[in-house]
């Protein structure tokens, strides 16, 4: 697929980008088709020198199936060869994020006060009661369901109790029969 996207060049904490028709398989400052302009962000918006377009390759490019990148979509819109994205506006961005999250609990309890608040239609209360007759029907399914669950269990839970006092009991007799030898060899000595 086909991308127009931006290429770092420059120097260390100097970028400066091209935009470049490449491959989206390509590395990013890698091999591409071609050069159609370039961004220098380091530059004041005001100034022309910030970003140059060759238009005419671009909108071949775009006529040919390519793709631009949000940033690339972006630039493009401000330079009137595309339409404008529409995302890219979010206003809780310069809040920070513990007090976003105060923000947006009280957002959502004025939301659900005036979801309260509306009085819903008599045809709406008459379409809810049967949304709630069916999720009763389903509950006793799901509880059936549980209770098959542990008897299937339960015989695997009787078969490892069987299993371990049989595993544990040689052991035990094993340690009896070690301690009276211990006793032995101590009554031998005297």
């Amino acid at each position: 697929m086909l991308k127009l996207r931006l290429s770092r060049g420059g120097t260390k904490k100097r970028p400066v980008y091209k935009v470049v028709v490449a491959d989206s398989r390509f590395a990013r400052d890698g091999r591409f088709i071609e050069k159609v302009g370039f961004f220098n962000p380091l530059l004041p918006k005001e100034k022309k020198e910030r970003i140059g377009l060759e238009a005419e390759r671009i909108k071949y490019w775009l006529g040919q199936g390519a793709q631009p990148t949000t940033r690339v979509a972006r630039i493009l819109g401000e330079n009137e060869l595309m339409p404008m994205p529409a995302n890219g506006n979010n206003p809780q961005k310069a809040i920070p994020k513990k007090d976003r999250k105060k923000e947006g609990s009280d957002d959502a309890k004025k939301e659900e006060a005036a979801k309260a608040d509306a009085a819903p239609t008599d045809g709406a209360k008459k379409e809810e009661a049967p949304k709630a007759e069916a999720k009763k029907e389903e509950a006793p399914k799901a509880e059936a369901k549980k209770e098959e669950a542990p008897k299937a269990d339960a015989p695997k839970a009787e078969a490892k109790k069987e299993e371990a006092p049989k595993a544990d009991a040689p052991k035990a007799e094993a340690k009896k029969e070690e301690a009276p030898k211990a006793d032995a060899p101590k009554e031998e000595k005297k």
